[in-house]
Order: structure tokens, then sequence, then C-alpha cells
């Protein structure tokens, strides 16, 4: 197993990039913001299965967070990251400071990457305005940075990998962008960095997301044609839980995110629900 090259630094980045290049070796990215789990490894197995050399960024990016959100207690354990990234086979990770990524201080930025129609506005959107113009502008500045052939995102964050998806069209860029499926604990549960929040109790009723997945999807297979049934149910099964309080449960069209209420081209069922204080999202999409 090779070794794991750390960059702090744009510049650093760029070099090594730059020398696979000469080699003629092919670059994968894997954007996170840390505190790694079986989630984030999937992807980093997945690059590794598809690019000569993986990176990995190591970054929780302030511009994404709204006021009041919990961009200081998001959990980070940066020795934990690299020892999960090295098993894996990632060949670096990138790990800037707040002022490499944005000059200018204070984790803000006059430049944004933003789309403009109603993509950002639906499901996370709604209650997160600000959420994914800040992801759609330290993944273009990762794309930037790093140059990559591919770039691994998973499955779990739909709603952001259809955005990608759009902003990598609507930019031009020649990356390919992989989505990954999602990866859950034994009970169901998917993995999340978030999860250390909960508590027993709170970890016990937060299988009513998956819970309410697991029964849309059978909906689905055995013919359920009307999104508005499916996501019905899968409301009742959340709120017999005393702890799960909705944000949103919905049905929307798997590319463009607007609302759908029958089931036709592929439906992206997605949920966002507080257990406890702590926000949590699930989903499945239909064939």
């Amino acid at each position: 197993m090779g070794e794991l090259i750390i960059a702090k630094t744009v510049k650093e980045v760029r070099d090594q990039v730059s020398a696979w290049r000469k080699e003629g070796l092919t670059v994968g990215l894997v954007p996170t913001m840390g505190y790694l789990h079986e989630g984030h490894a999937s992807l980093v197995d997945k690059a590794v299965s598809m690019c000569d050399r993986v990176v990995a960024s190591d970054f929780v990016n302030p511009t994404q967070f709204g006021p009041g959100e919990d961009l200081e207690s998001y959990p980070r354990d940066f020795e934990h990251d690299c020892a999960l990234l090295k098993e894996h086979g990632c060949n670096m990770v990138f790990y800037p400071s707040v002022d490499e990524m944005y000059p200018d201080g204070n984790g803000k930025t006059d430049t944004y990457v933003e789309i403009l129609d109603d993509m950002p506005k639906q499901l996370c959107g709604k209650t997160r305005p600000i959420h994914f113009r800040g992801v759609c502008t330290v993944v273009s500045k990762l794309f930037n940075i790093v140059l990559p052939d591919k770039a691994f995102f998973g499955q779990k964050d739909a709603q952001q990998l259809a955005i990608i998806k759009r902003m990598v069209r609507d930019l031009s860029y020649g990356i390919e962008i992989v989505g990954c499926p999602i990866v859950r604990e034994a009970d169901g549960l998917a993995k999340s960095s978030r999860n250390t929040y909960l508590n027993d109790a709170e970890r016990q009723a937060a299988l009513c997301l998956s819970r309410a997945v697991f029964a849309g999807m059978d909906m689905v297979k055995a013919g359920e044609k009307n999104a508005d049934t499916v996501v019905g149910m899968m409301k009742d099964i959340i709120e017999k839980e005393p702890l799960a309080k909705i944000d949103y449960v919905s049905s929307v069209d798997a590319v463009t995110m607007a609302d759908v209420h029958e089931i036709k081209a592929p439906v992206l069922f997605a949920m966002a629900v507080y257990i406890g204080k702590t926000r949590l999202i699930d989903n499945f999409i239909t064939e």
C-alpha cells in the first residue's frame, strides 16, 4: 500500500497532479467534508477501480452552512480520515485551511457558482436557501484545482448529485460525474457523519427513515404509479415515531427536481427528517 500524500495548499495539489499527468495517468476526485465512514470509503473504492490516481478533499466548507447550522460543531477527525483513505488506496488528500480556499478571509467570497433555475430551491433548498450555492462554489473550485477526469459523489445526497451534474453540463467541465449507491448500517440507517450526533434513543428512532424508504420501494415494485400515495405512506411511517419531525418527504423528477405526482420517468423519493435536533436525509430512485 502506497503512502498517502497530505497536501495543504492548492500549489501542492496542482504540482502533484501535473506530475501524474506527465506520466499519462488518469485522476479521480472524491470531495468530502471529512469525518469519513464506510460510505466515503465506497466512493474511494469506486474511484480506485476507475482511475490511476485518486485525490480526496477533506474540507468542511463554510459557504454551504447557513446561520445557526452546525458548521462549528460538525465532526472532524483528520487522523482517522487519513487512515481510512490510506487503507482504501487513496493517493492524496487535499486538506486546506479555510483561508487557502477562501483567501478573502472569514470563509467568505465575492464569487459564487449558482444554478438559477428551481433545482436548488426544491427539497433541501426550501429550508437551506444558500446551501447549494456553497456546494457548487466549493466543488467548482475543487474541479479547477484538481482537474480530475472523474469525480465521485454519493447517491444519499441525491439533490446535490443532480445539481453537480447540471453544473458540469452547463459550464462544460470535461469531467465524468459518477454517482455511487447509498451505504447503510446493518439495521438500514443510511451512513452519515451526522449520525454521531444521535443518542441511543434517537439512533433507534432514526430507523423510521429507512423503514419509510424500504416501504416506498416495495410499493413501487408492487406496481403503485401514484407518487402521492407513496409519499403519503412514507410520511405515515415517520409520523408514528415520536422523536421524528418531518422537514419534507417529496417525489420529484430525478433529473430536474421538479415535483411529480405520477411515476413514469425515474422519480426521486427524498426526505429530510429531524431526529431530535439532528437533520437526516434518505431517498430512493425508481427505475
